[in-house]
């Protein structure tokens, strides 16, 4: 059983970048591909990237394709999310889960807290 904690989430300018941090507990995380997923105000959850289990193959959603880049870390249990360029639609609260890659949001059967991205002037 794992269970995610995120974290690196603020205010940011349209232009600007900001770095989540997914950091796992309670097994190891060598076994599992993560996604990041978010909420956007009056939306759906939507998936916006993963990671395979060894880091071999990522995947995007083609609004953040080109701007935000998924990375892991197994040694320290660790799934980044760098976002880059970033636009006043990436505001939400983004979370972190074990997933298929990619996978859909309305499959995950827990979510953790998530850490707010807010884009704005």
């Amino acid at each position: 059983q794992l269970q995610f904690v995120e974290s690196g989430g603020g205010l940011v300018q349209p232009g600007g970048s900001l770095r989540l941090v997914c950091a796992a507990t309670g097994s190891t995380l060598d076994s599992y591909a993560v996604g990041w997923f978010r909420q956007v105000p009056g939306k759906e959850r939507e998936g916006v990237s993963c990671i395979s289990s060894r880091g071999d193959y990522t995947n995007y959603a083609d609004s953040v394709k080109g701007r935000f880049t998924i990375a892991r870390d197994n040694a320290k249990k660790m799934v980044y999310l760098q976002m880059n360029s970033l636009k006043p639609g990436d505001t939400g609260v983004y979370y972190c889960a074990a997933s298929a890659c990619p996978g859909r949001a309305d499959l995950i059967a827990s979510w953790g807290q998530g850490t707010q991205v807010t884009v704005s002037s």
